[in-house]
């Protein structure tokens, strides 16, 4: 169908070293080349986990496993990317380094649905912001319009003048 989906939590394989999951996560891949060649071009879009290839999983920090799932489910080359809450345990750097990605991702011309608690960080990189209040939408629109609105300014950006996190 073309959808990679990463949930919020862990997802990868504890047990298994980094390079051992990335190889995994080219699976619908043919051939050891064209393998080895998508955890390439995933290092080079990840540098994080090129330092981090022979250390098991489940080793890493929570930001980094994030950052791990996110990697394998792209080497699927997904139509539709799914994201639940990509930023979540994740320090301010690689939450910048996420949402860069995902900006740079969206860039190419593929479709993203991110869920996310970091509101500025998210709308920053979105054609459009849906802000749900108690499971309704409390406002929907262009982001660069939910970002402007003072409403949600005070209540998910916290206030006026906050520009990040």
């Amino acid at each position: 169908l073309g959808i990679g989906f990463v949930p919020q939590g862990r997802c990868n394989f504890p047990l298994m070293t980094v390079r051992e999951n990335l190889e995994l996560g080219a699976y619908t891949l043919r051939g050891a080349a064209a393998v080895t060649a998508a955890v390439e071009q995933t290092l080079a879009q990840f540098p994080l986990l090129a330092s981090k290839l022979s250390v098991l999983a489940g080793n890493l920090s929570g930001g980094e496993q994030q950052i791990l799932e996110t990697a394998m489910v792209l080497e699927a080359g997904p139509r539709l990317l799914l994201l639940d809450e990509p930023s979540l345990g994740l320090s301010p750097a690689n939450q910048d380094q996420i949402f860069a990605t995902i900006a740079e991702l969206r860039g190419r011309g593929l479709t993203i649905l991110v869920v996310e608690q970091n509101a500025h960080g998210a709308l920053q990189i979105s054609d459009t912001g849906i802000v749900m209040e108690l499971g309704r939408i409390f406002m929907a629109g262009p982001a660069a319009e939910v970002i402007a609105d003072p409403r949600i300014k005070v209540a998910y950006l916290g206030g006026e003048g906050t520009d990040r996190r």
